[in-house]
């Protein structure tokens, strides 16, 4: 594994979140009230890019496309697939599996993924 400067921390204000490429692995990371936190990009459900999601209840980021949620600190699922109606057949074929996460740290103002 290999540390990687994504950006500064003033790039990210708390509740914000940012999707980049660190070689051939996509990275979301996310600023919340207790600091930097990093995870793949897209959804395991159907690989849905979490950069267009959005965080909710401070610390769990949404799919944008079938609403999954995950607590952004662990990756654990949260809540599953449940939007639209009837995702729920998918659901016997996709089941439930957790974000892999990355560890962020913070350098002189600059914030560090190990990929």
């Amino acid at each position: 594994m290999t540390t990687h400067v994504v950006c500064s921390e003033e790039d990210l204000p708390v509740g914000g979140m940012k999707a980049v490429r660190i070689g051939d692995t996509g990275v979301v990371v996310y600023r919340l009230e207790d600091g930097f936190y990093a995870t793949q990009s897209t959804c395991t459900h159907m690989f849905a890019p979490l950069g267009r999601g959005r965080i909710v209840d401070g610390c769990k980021v949404q799919c944008p496309l079938h609403r999954a949620r995950f607590d952004i600190r662990t990756g654990e699922v949260v809540d599953w697939a449940n939007f639209p109606p009837g995702v729920q057949l998918l659901n016997a074929v996709r089941g439930e599996k957790a974000l892999r996460t990355y560890p962020v740290t913070v350098v002189k103002g600059q914030v560090r993924v190990r990929v």
